[in-house]
């Protein structure tokens, strides 16, 4: 069987669908550029900040786009997802502004800051221990089950993936009018949800731009699965810097897409990302989280792994403990 003979869990009808629904709700964030990156690349870096996104990260969209979709009497009855805090947060906002309820399950070890926004966003919070393997998955569908609450899927859903193609309805716009029309997207990737909607969408408006997936490296199942052209398992999944794209594997319905559309993955040291988040502010003044740093990383550091004379990148993020903000800051003054 081809790669195109399988039918894919989403298509750019369904992106463009989720886009109307997200207009006048979603912010159209904007690329940025610095000379004083391009310097260090080597090429043009074009920056698509998402950590200016509403709640903090591009998980806005797909979460939006996930909770208007479904039937009035469906969404009426609340919601339920799990997450390390970005996926966490764009539900609860979505849900409240649609007057529903929403239970967020989320690991103990997430940044207290990601908790605390949860709830502030006024959803219940359930934690678990995913340190020793604690299923988040089947804490989900038992709540869910007993409390008739739809559940929102970080990644492999649907209507996720629509949401987060919207984003790459936004670049192919953008790099046209940059005069790009071939170059490397790169883009931070844990369960794939935006990697898959970004690529779906510029197969369609520009297909040119060819998506990366960027990950850390001891992390980097998708750099790993798309060689290998099957899904591959991370051994560990806590406890590495970048949190928000800790993964056990990619997600089922949003390999395949990145099977047949991406080039081969990225993945980058911590060391990597801390320069990054700190490039990030001092030279775009933008906060990047360490899992929305990575696809800058790669852009920066790993400038002979790609092609063109332009790179496009995804800051996924910006949600982190002001603390860890600060010594990242003061690590790379000193």
């Amino acid at each position: 069987m081809s790669l195109r003979e399988a039918p894919e869990a989403c298509d750019i009808g369904m992106i463009e669908a989720a886009a109307t629904r997200l207009a006048g709700h979603a912010r159209r964030t904007p690329l940025l550029s610095s000379p004083f990156l391009d310097e260090i690349a080597g090429r043009r870096v074009l920056v698509k900040p998402e950590c200016l996104q509403h709640t903090g990260s591009f998980k806005f969209r797909g979460a939006w786009s996930a909770l208007s979709a479904l039937a009035p009497d469906v969404r009426a009855r609340g919601v339920i997802a799990y997450s390390s805090g970005n996926h966490a947060q764009g539900v609860a906002r979505a849900a409240a502004l649609h007057g529903v309820p929403a239970v967020i399950v989320m690991p103990a070890d997430a940044p207290r800051l990601k908790i605390a926004n949860t709830r502030a966003l006024g959803a219940e919070v359930v934690l678990y221990d995913r340190a020793n393997f604690e299923s988040r998955e089947e804490i989900g569908a038992r709540i869910a089950a007993a409390r008739g609450l739809t559940l929102i899927k970080p990644y492999d859903d649907p209507e996720v993936i629509a949401g987060q193609g919207t984003a790459g309805l936004e670049i192919a716009e953008q790099a046209a009018e940059e005069g790009i029309s071939e170059a490397d997207v790169l883009v931070c990737a844990g369960g794939g949800g935006l990697s898959a909607g970004i690529a779906l969408a510029l197969e369609a408006k520009a297909p040119g731009l060819r998506v990366r997936t960027v990950e850390p490296v001891g992390y980097d199942d998708w750099a790993r699965s798309l060689a290998s052209g099957r899904r591959e398992r991370n051994t560990v999944e806590a406890g590495g810097f970048c949190d928000a794209i800790l993964t056990p594997q990619p997600g089922e319905l949003t390999f395949p897409i990145l099977r047949r559309l991406a080039g081969p993955g990225l993945a980058v040291s911590d060391a990597e990302v801390r320069r990054a988040m700190a490039l990030a502010f001092t030279r775009l003044k933008i906060a990047a989280e360490p899992g929305g740093a990575v696809a800058l990383a790669a852009a920066l550091f790993r400038p002979g792994e790609m092609r063109g004379e332009a790179v496009i990148v995804t800051v996924s993020g910006g949600n982190m403990d002001p603390a860890l903000f600060a010594r990242v800051l003061a690590d790379a003054a000193g």
